[in-house]
């Protein structure tokens, strides 16, 4: 199975509406063109400690920030494919890892069943941050459609497009259906941009001229925050004197 498995980059984002998406569409014409995948639907598996310590750390915004979450491209079966990948961030530079193995072995692996099958940089990374933290287990699935699109002539620059974003705390199995609270407005686009540089000036000028600015916004953060935490906050008694 070929496939990239490490990945040094900004990750930019910015909210976009349907209009603006198709108007870029036409701008990106002879620029971007589809990846090999084309529109596909996208499942994750996040994981963290009990105390939900990573999604909280991340949350406060510091220089150095990681996650680790199992990723596929279809409903995955026990012997499909899936990613295990462990993204860091360091002073807004994307640092990922990522191993692919079938889905039994990843969910085997991280709950502390079995070792990993196979010994690469990668797996010992990842099995250091399985020790430092300890107690990981699933604890969000989040899925997306995603459009994909890389530079005709610069292969460094990508751009996704992101919608019906959804995610759930329960059946937390990449195997299930697509199902869960919606993280967007309706007509709404989360746009990604990935870059090794600088912004292309065809797109600097599309940005500025629609008045797009570009926003911190983490899916699993987002859920975290608006459910996950939410519910775990009692409601305040009142008291009057």
């Amino acid at each position: 199975m070929s496939y990239q498995d490490v990945f040094e980059r900004y990750e930019i984002k910015y909210f976009i509406t349907s209009s603006q998406k198709n108007e870029l569409l036409d701008v990106m014409e002879g620029r971007l063109a589809p990846d090999q995948y084309g529109r596909t639907t996208i499942r994750n598996i996040y994981y963290d400690t009990d105390s939900f310590r990573l999604i909280r750390d991340s949350l406060d915004h510091p220089l150095y920030k990681e996650k680790l979450r199992v990723r596929s491209y279809q409903r995955a079966g026990r012997e499909d494919m899936v990613f295990v990948e462990i993204k860091k961030k360091f002073e807004d530079v994307v640092y990922k890892r990522r191993v692919a193995m079938p889905k039994m072995s990843a969910e085997d692996w991280i709950s502390g069943k079995t070792p990993i099958p196979f010994r690469t940089q990668i797996t010992s990374e990842i099995d250091y941050f399985l020790m430092f933290y300890g107690d990981i287990s699933a604890k969000t699935f989040l899925s997306y459609e995603r459009e994909a699109y890389c530079g005709v002539t610069d292969p460094g620059l990508r751009l996704t497009f992101d919608e019906n974003i959804l995610a759930r705390d329960t059946d937390l199995d990449l195997g299930s259906d697509i199902w869960g609270t919606s993280l967007l407005p309706s007509g709404i686009t989360l746009m990604e941009l990935k870059i090794q540089g600088s912004i292309p000036l065809w797109l600097t000028r599309f940005l500025s001229g629609h008045n797009i600015s570009k926003i911190s916004f983490s899916k699993y953060g987002t859920y975290y925050t608006d459910h996950i935490m939410a519910e775990k906050i009692p409601e305040r008694s009142v008291f009057y004197a």
